[in-house]
């Protein structure tokens, strides 16, 4: 079984970006951004891939999805998809064991069990929509989990914004406040689906 996710960064009002770019840079976002995705899936969408430096195309140690509109579009090394649900069909099947795999896994799983880490036994894997606000707003609905970093900063000419956590999530994990090598005062979150 797997679940899907959404990563975001935002700032105050919900501003996650400015002209295609993230207004800030936070090196324990990044941080907490690989720890996060690394050997999952990642779907973003084509503006979001367009705005990942060169070197870091594609993410590594991650299956690549890039959803995009335009059937022609090459996005080197990932995977393009003309929608989001064909984006989380392709990632999720990218989590599916190969037959040998199956029984390796069963085992483990099982002995996990016998050991008494009941949550590690039945720990699904994860695709994490990372971006941007259009796809956000499209995979809410089909999101389980949200992992989400505040970044106290006030971004008044921001063009991009998170979806609105509502009532249907419940927070799991409010994270303790920091302050960021570049000064900025950050909070790791986690929701989950009610």
């Amino acid at each position: 079984m797997s679940l899907v996710g959404l990563i975001w960064a935002q700032a105050n009002a919900g501003a996650i970006g400015r002209n295609g770019e993230m207004p800030w840079h936070v090196p324990e976002d990044l941080a907490h951004f690989k720890q996060v995705t690394l050997g999952s899936p990642v779907v973003m969408g084509r503006r979001t891939w367009e705005s990942l430096p060169e070197r870091f195309r594609p993410l590594p140690g991650r299956v690549n999805i890039v959803v995009t509109r335009d059937p022609d579009f090459v996005a080197q090394g990932a995977q393009t998809v003309l929608s989001l649900g064909a984006g989380l069909e392709l990632a999720k099947r990218s989590l599916e064991p190969e037959p040998a795999e199956v029984q390796q896994r069963n085992n483990a799983s099982a002995a996990r069990a016998a050991a008494g880490d009941e949550v590690a036994a039945l720990s699904p894997q994860t695709v994490w929509v990372m971006g941007g606000g259009q796809i956000y707003r499209a995979a809410m609905p089909l999101a389980d989990e949200l992992a989400v970093t505040r970044i106290d900063m006030d971004v008044p000419d921001a063009d991009t914004f998170a979806p609105e956590i509502g009532p249907e999530w419940r927070i799991v994990d409010a994270g303790e406040s920091f302050v960021s090598a570049s000064g900025l005062t950050v909070c790791f979150e986690r929701y989950l689906r009610r």
